[in-house]
């Protein structure tokens, strides 16, 4: 799997970036792929290592080992390594639905679980290779509609057309199903359209996969709010089977006198706004929350925070302040933290980068949060009143949790604040309307290892079953949900 001693002979290279104070002037990705002869090197890395542990996709407690979709991983990087490209494309399709968008936008859970890894080591560039993989075969001509010769004259509508949505989609359309994919934006794609940056994800990339699913038959209804628009009673009575991948979509916000003020928005709502404006006329219709000019805080030190902070400086922002809520990550593993489990360590994503080229320093501030908005006398957000956190055991549970140290409070100018707390589950008006049970985190409650909801022939998948996760996890619901789908309707499934 790969050259056997080729862990030794090469060092980890990786696409290099463009220098922050350049590609912050567009929305455009910002890497250079290696040459394909330096990627097959990349590739010769992958170890022998009998237990492939990046391919396991094993649930320990809340961490997932490897790759949750079981991507054939050495197996791809040994035929990158011999140069058998079209193999090595064909290895991966097997196991993933849309590495384009995993290879952009997946934190490679695989890599992490790498044994190369295990004491601190560079692993094998799982991510890149899979890029250059799925890059070359849409090149080559490879990547074309697969439709199905024969038809099951079973329907089946989807809700939502994010990468579980997709996914799912996809795998029931090829199967013979008739699949139609209901989405209540205006673009296909939903978290991977409007809740992902351009820099992230080209959404030209979303584009040509939908056009190829379209081809191959999944029919795409946009700008249609089913539980609103479209009824849910009249979707269960128009389709076989329904499958509700509408993610978790509703914000977690923060509760803190002043909230009311004038220029507190949620990160999703900021960045669907860009986005959108960026597609529709390159930002000049001013259709989007703009920065320019302003002092930002964004609440929040996760990816969807880091997207915030890269956004607001792409809009001319004065300065960008990240507040995280937790304390700043160890360098390295703690003994709490081993292999291969997903490393909890410091990161510092191209949000950070950015900011600490144009301001000299990490935007983020530990162990804070927001104890009061202040605003001024026409209701606009003027500065905050900061407190810092400490960690303390709550007796009566037991657990950890981050307490206001007493006299620590502060004071922070602030123009705009952005929101990226996290999401608390599905929205209400969905599953009220479909009337399936939720749990106590609003999540849509499924049977044991299985999909289907208290409802008959309505299905769940991706964020609005697990909770806010992974676009690789959402994937692997989608691919899930369809087999079981498919064996509801069929009385078998060959998916």
């Amino acid at each position: 799997m790969g050259k056997p001693t080729g862990f030794l002979e090469y060092e980890r290279e990786t696409a290099p970036a463009f220098d922050p104070l350049k590609r912050i002037n567009n929305y455009n990705e910002f890497h250079t792929p290696l040459a394909r002869e330096k990627q097959q090197l990349q590739a010769a890395r992958c170890m022998d290592c009998g237990v492939p542990f990046c391919q396991s996709g094993q649930q320990v407690g809340p961490t997932t080992i490897g790759c949750p979709l079981g991507n054939l991983i050495p197996e791809w990087n040994d035929l990158v390594y011999t140069g058998n490209w079209r193999q090595a494309y064909n290895r991966l399709q097997k196991t993933s639905c849309f590495p384009e968008f995993t290879s952009r936008v997946c934190p490679a859970l695989c890599e992490a679980a790498c044994v190369q890894a295990m004491n601190g080591g560079e692993p094998t560039c799982n991510k890149e290779n899979e890029y250059a993989i799925i890059e070359k075969a849409f090149e080559e001509g490879w990547v074309v509609p697969e439709i199905p010769q024969v038809r099951t004259g079973k329907s089946i509508a989807i809700v939502g057309s994010g990468p579980a949505g997709l996914a799912a989609a996809m795998q029931l359309n090829r199967r013979g199903h008739q699949v139609t994919v209901f989405e209540r934006s205006d673009r296909v794609g939903g978290l991977l359209m409007y809740g992902i940056p351009n820099m992230k994800l080209e959404k030209r990339f979303i584009d040509r996969r939908i056009e190829l699913l379209e081809q191959e038959g999944v029919q795409f209804i946009t700008s249609v709010n089913v539980g609103v628009d479209y009824s849910a009673e009249q979707l269960c009575k128009e389709y076989d089977c329904v499958i509700l991948a509408c993610g978790a979509s509703n914000p977690r916000d923060i509760q803190a006198p002043g909230r009311d003020a004038n220029g507190i928005y949620f990160a999703v709502d900021f960045l669907t706004a860009t986005t959108k404006s960026l597609l529709d006329s390159g930002l000049q219709d001013g259709n989007y929350i703009s920065a320019k000019g302003k002092k930002v805080v964004v609440i929040g030190g996760g990816d969807t925070g880091n997207d915030c902070v890269g956004t607001c400086i792409r809009h001319g922002a004065e300065y960008v302040t990240q507040l995280e809520m937790m304390p700043c990550p160890p360098l390295t593993r703690a003994v709490n933290n081993p292999w291969p489990e997903w490393p909890r360590v410091l990161k510092v994503d191209y949000g950070q980068q950015e900011a600490i080229a144009l301001w000299g320093q990490d935007p983020r501030i530990y162990q804070t949060t927001v104890k009061e908005f202040i605003k001024d006398e026409n209701g606009n957000l003027s500065k905050l009143i900061c407190v810092k956190l400490e960690s303390k055991k709550d007796e009566s549970t037991g657990r950890m949790m981050m307490v206001p140290v007493e006299g620590s409070e502060f004071e922070m100018e602030a123009d705009i604040v952005l929101i990226a707390a996290g999401f608390l589950g599905s929205q209400s008006y969905v599953t009220d309307a479909f009337g399936v049970e939720v749990d106590g985190r609003s999540n849509v409650k499924t049977a044991p290892d299985s999909f289907a909801t208290s409802v008959p022939n309505v299905f769940a998948c991706g964020d609005m079953r697990r909770g806010q996760s992974l676009v690789v996890h959402a994937m692997n619901e989608g691919r899930r949900v369809a087999r079981e789908v498919d064996k509801h309707l069929m009385g078998y499934t060959n998916l």
